[in-house]
């Protein structure tokens, strides 16, 4: 109950998903993501994208089905490496906490890829109700698959791929 009677503090509409928008971003996604990929579609087969000399992208096939597949798409740096090598177990959970990870599927017969998973969240829902205790935003699917999009770009436009390099 607001302090001021004329308040729209209590009076907000829920938040209702725009589809349109979602759909053309999931579909945006897949054509870049299999932009990237090239070819590189078997299960298990991975990708790395280096940006910098201490930010690179890593695109993991984790299955391949007739319709659909599933990768991990993460941020990797060099300094996660030398971490785990040190084996300080607290050092690597901060670093791994910094590096976004995101479970993406793709639908080939839709032409369309969707992040299901992203750090904490196991199941994106496509609507949140706000507030709530993990305090997710009420359209956190659509800023998810954006920040899958940026992703893209950013691998697509700046990203140099070593094929034969195994740093990880």
């Amino acid at each position: 109950m607001s302090f001021f009677p004329n308040s729209t503090v209590n009076k907000r509409q829920k938040y209702r998903p725009n589809l349109v928008s979602l759909m053309s971003l999931c579909a945006n996604n897949y054509l870049l993501l299999v932009k990237l990929q090239a070819k590189q579609t078997q299960l298990h087969q991975q990708r790395h994208f280096f940006i910098t000399e201490h930010l690179a992208y890593a695109v993991t096939v984790n299955e391949v089905t007739r319709y659909t597949s599933l990768l991990t798409f993460e941020q990797k740096a060099f300094e996660q490496k030398a971490c785990e090598q040190q084996a300080k177990p607290r050092l690597t959970q901060l670093v791994s906490a910094l590096h976004p990870r995101m479970i993406i599927r793709m639908y080939h017969d839709a032409q369309m890829a969707e992040v299901i998973s992203s750090q904490d969240i196991k199941q994106v829902k496509p609507r949140y109700d706000y507030p709530n205790k993990q305090m997710h935003q009420q359209d956190e699917k659509q800023q998810i698959n954006q920040f899958l999009h940026e992703w893209l770009r950013l691998c697509s436009a700046h990203g140099q791929v070593d094929i034969d390099c195994e740093i990880y």
